[in-house]
């Protein structure tokens, strides 16, 4: 997740460079910050489709010999 993280910093500065050498309303800044946008959303994504432990799943993985953490087989 890192890496994402990274080439979004790298993104932001390359979008202020350009911003500040081609100017704020130009076709160019709007891209690059375009970019910027799209790797903000994947990021956000990825995120997202990391399933969420339960607490009492959470609780059982510190504690699996807590008497509410026992499985039964049939």
């Amino acid at each position: 997740m890192s890496d994402i993280q990274e080439q979004i910093q790298r993104e932001r500065e390359s979008a202020r460079a350009v911003c500040s050498t081609e100017g704020d309303t130009s076709g160019e800044c709007a891209a690059a910050w375009d970019t910027v946008e799209e790797l903000s959303a994947e990021a956000s994504h990825r995120k997202q489709k990391v399933p969420q432990k339960s607490s009492l799943e959470q609780y059982c993985d510190d504690n699996p010999d807590a008497l509410e953490c026992r499985v039964y087989e049939d």
